[in-house]
């Protein structure tokens, strides 16, 4: 059958200004390979069987569940049977072909954020049929007011709250409490003295961050000039004595292809903000790593009792971020190969190419406690944090500056006291 004709079928619509078809070779380059690049491959990770915000105990069908306290088994509070979500690595592959990257590869926790995606979450209760309301800013658990069932967010949402993966608490409140004031013990000389006398173990809170866990497969050219020393002297005397050397200087260049296994990179542009004048966000990337490895596939039941922040950063605008971690990375690889120039190399040319990435979203716990130090500028947030996987601790504790100074005197008179001793000898 002949294709419609006449007036007002598609032959005949001359096409509106702007929907000509465009030539790529016509554009910039940056907008002409964006328009070239395949587009992401997806990785489904999503929990169908708990869509319906009830996880259940697969031998009783009660939803009274947590996370068992130091492992990473499930309990039913109700008959006691334990159970576990699968590794996320085993379950979708993710510890293989890493070699074999080639584009970008996202699970389906770590899609564009939608920006109009709404952050009120509401349920029907399967055991009343009453509706239930959660709000994923704040918490991915509630309990039903009728008759007491727990609900969670299980089903992956454009706003970023659910992940693909979770690594649960290892280190229970009582240890994370125990190691935080220790660490405040070794510096409580030069401590704030109403930070001391405010601390309380109920302001340490376990939090799931979010992160994106990311393989890739790269390889980097780096550039620049070494130098090896061949003769060192000294000219002047007295105080205008100084020291020379002579150096053979030599053009250095280096390739190396390399792969990265599971790059941890924060995907919360709050906790990224490394701004030291107004936090002390960094301190959290010091009880790094964590072991990933072992983290399981989403169920929501592993954050009853925990609070969680979830991700505001898409792929996209992580990437210049990946980027900067991977040419460390390259730098690194390559510095064995260049110790035979002993005044070092100073790189001036570096250039990489990401040849394949794999991104996976996911939660990794941590014990924080936060003290906020006002001052005239608008004060300084300090923050003490413990892996709550291997209970590495790291933290800020805000310092009495009249201590510091006092100390620094009384140090420096002693010296220069003992400089006269050993004079006058």
């Amino acid at each position: 059958m002949p294709p419609p004709t006449g007036p007002g079928s598609p032959q005949d619509v001359p096409p509106l200004p702007g929907q000509l078809p465009v030539d790529p070779d016509t554009l910039p380059g940056p907008i002409r390979d964006e328009l070239r690049a395949p587009d992401p491959a997806a990785i489904d990770t999503s929990a169908t069987e708990l869509h319906d915000g009830v996880n259940r105990c697969p031998k009783c069908g009660s939803t009274e569940i947590r996370q068992r306290a130091g492992s990473d088994q499930l309990i039913c509070l109700y008959c006691r049977h334990e159970w576990s979500s699968a590794r996320v690595e085993e379950e979708y592959g993710l510890g293989d072909g890493i070699d074999d990257l080639q584009g970008t590869v996202i699970a389906s926790g770590a899609k564009d954020i939608q920006a109009d995606a709404a952050s009120l979450r509401t349920f029907k209760c399967t055991g009343c049929g009453a509706e239930v309301v959660i709000n994923t800013n704040t918490e991915m658990t509630a309990r039903c007011h009728w008759c007491r069932h727990i609900l969670g967010v299980n089903e992956q949402i454009d706003s970023g709250a659910v992940p693909d993966a979770v690594l649960p608490f290892h280190i229970k409140k009582d240890d994370a409490v125990a190691r935080i004031r220790q660490f405040v013990n070794k510096r409580q000389l030069f401590a704030l003295k109403a930070f001391k006398e405010e601390f309380t173990p109920e302001n340490v809170l376990g939090v799931y961050l979010p992160y994106m866990v990311v393989d890739a497969r790269a390889s980097a050219d780096v550039g620049g000039f070494g130098e090896i020393e061949t003769r060192r002297y000294t000219r002047g005397e007295g105080k205008d004595e100084k020291t020379y050397y002579d150096a053979d200087v030599y053009r250095v260049q280096r390739h190396v292809d390399f792969t990265v296994d599971d790059l941890t990179l924060e995907s919360s542009a709050e906790r990224g903000n490394l701004n030291t004048k107004a936090n002390t966000n960094n301190v959290i990337n010091a009880i790094l790593p964590f072991d990933t490895k072992n983290a399981v596939k989403w169920n929501a039941s592993y954050l009853v009792g925990y609070t969680s922040e979830k991700r505001d950063r898409d792929v996209a605008q992580m990437h210049p971020r990946l980027e900067d971690q991977l040419l460390s990375i390259a730098r690194a690889q390559v510095q064995d190969s260049v110790r035979r120039y002993g005044r070092g190399v100073r790189w001036e040319q570096e250039h990489l190419d990401v040849h394949g990435t794999r991104w996976v979203a996911m939660y990794l716990p941590v014990w924080l406690y936060s003290y906020h130090q006002p001052s005239r500028t608008g004060g300084l947030l300090h923050y003490i944090a413990v892996n709550g996987r291997t209970g590495e601790t790291m933290g800020s504790v805000p310092v009495q500056q009249w201590k510091l100074i006092l100390a620094a005197l009384t140090v420096g008179t002693i010296l220069e006291t003992l400089a006269i001793w050993l004079i006058g000898r």
